[in-house]
């Protein structure tokens, strides 16, 4: 297929894996160029992108920022870049290196919706150097903090944001550490049932990026409604638990027990069913020891049927997978993964935070009196 040039993201916060994958890459294909955008200039304004081949630098160039965002910069700057090269038709792969904190999901959103310029967005890799894996996903620190901001207001941390790069790919290039233990790669495992692993160096890691890539699969893998969770699983010291009910928490018992639930797991998430607010599909997202919580729409249940044609089928295979005669797709869906997991305990305290039998029967309308105790969570 001349003239179509492959492009393969790769990114995550583990820079001397991700920089390792990438060499990989270029090493076997032939005619192929990485392109690298440093965001560690942005303070002083501008973006520098990097292009270079298996032999070393072909070119580099600045591009300013915009709205003092470096991401903004970076996908002003890319789009241009890829389509040059392709319209120029030497280059069959390109390999986008993303810088250390850019979330790849943003970046194949865009390339994608740029697909067809002779440009075809064939693979999404986060490089995993799993041995780094629990001090990334237990570091609750600002990346601003950190030194690794995309923007002067960027608020996220080093936890969520690693998180969200791990569980995004469906191919992960696995770095071959000597420090990793079994701990480790059971840990990654769990936290990614369904990736496929390639330890670079060590399989066909080309192969693996070239396999295809469908952005509303992996946007709808990610969203609440709809998430691909792990499953119960137990090895080497890490445990999955995967915690069901269909019966709604009392507002402000789950609010007491947040800072509990948040710090019992190196990482929570899944969808949950507040009394209060009977018919908002809640998203739960927790790494670092910090918890983002967000309204992700209403359950299909609170829909008029007319309204069901309007929502995708993915949402739609869901909510039927969790559909309930009474109350149909409300419920409270919750994953825990972490080395030395208190399953008895973690359950126990939310086993506590639901409705109370007498609670339940009271109905919706006693429910919506109950005390709001997530308004400031969800800034109502």
């Amino acid at each position: 297929m001349m003239g179509h040039m492959n492009v393969v993201i790769v990114g995550g916060l583990h820079a001397d894996a991700r920089k390792e994958a990438v060499g990989r890459l270029l090493a076997a294909a032939r005619g192929g160029v990485a392109l690298h955008h440093d965001l560690s200039t942005a303070v002083r304004g501008t973006v520098v992108r990097t292009v270079r081949d298996a032999t070393g630098v072909l070119s580099t160039g600045e591009t300013p920022l915009v709205d003092d965002c470096a991401c903004c910069a970076l996908r002003e700057d890319l789009v241009p870049e890829l389509r040059r090269l392709a319209d120029a038709g030497l280059t069959r792969l390109a390999v986008v290196e993303l810088w250390d904190s850019v979330e790849p999901k943003a970046m194949a959103e865009v390339i994608a919706a740029h697909a067809g310029d002779g440009i075809v967005l064939s693979g999404v890799l986060t490089a995993v150097d799993p041995a780094l894996l629990l001090p990334c996903l237990g570091n609750g620190d600002d990346l601003l903090d950190a030194g690794l901001a995309a923007a002067p207001d960027d608020r996220r941390t080093v936890a969520d944001t690693w998180a969200r790069q791990l569980e995004y790919a469906p191919v992960l290039a696995v770095a071959d550490s000597a420090e990793a233990d079994d701990e480790d790669r059971a840990l990654l495992a769990q936290l990614h049932p369904t990736a496929r692993q390639v330890v670079i160096g060590k399989g066909d890691l080309l192969a693996a990026a070239l396999a295809g890539f469908d952005v509303e699969a992996a946007a709808a893998a990610q969203h609440p409604a709809c998430a691909l969770l792990p499953a119960e699983a137990d090895a080497c010291g890490v445990s999955t638990l995967v915690w069901h009910r269909e019966r709604p928490f009392h507002p402000e018992r789950l609010y007491q027990a947040l800072e509990d639930l948040t710090c019992a797991a190196a990482r929570s998430r899944g969808r949950f069913w507040l009394a209060d607010r009977p018919d908002a599909l809640l998203g739960w997202d927790a790494a670092g020891g910090a918890l983002c919580v967000e309204s992700a729409g209403p359950w299909l249940a609170s829909l008029p049927d007319a309204a069901w044609e309007l929502v995708p089928p993915v949402r739609r295979a869901a909510a039927a997978l969790d559909w309930h005669p009474e109350h149909g797709d409300c419920c409270n869906h919750l994953v825990f993964t972490s080395p030395g997991l208190d399953r008895e305990g973690l359950e126990e305290v939310l086993e506590a935070c639901l409705l109370t039998d007498e609670e339940y029967a009271a109905g919706r309308d006693a429910w919506k009196n109950l005390p709001p105790a997530f308004d400031s969570l969800l800034e109502v």
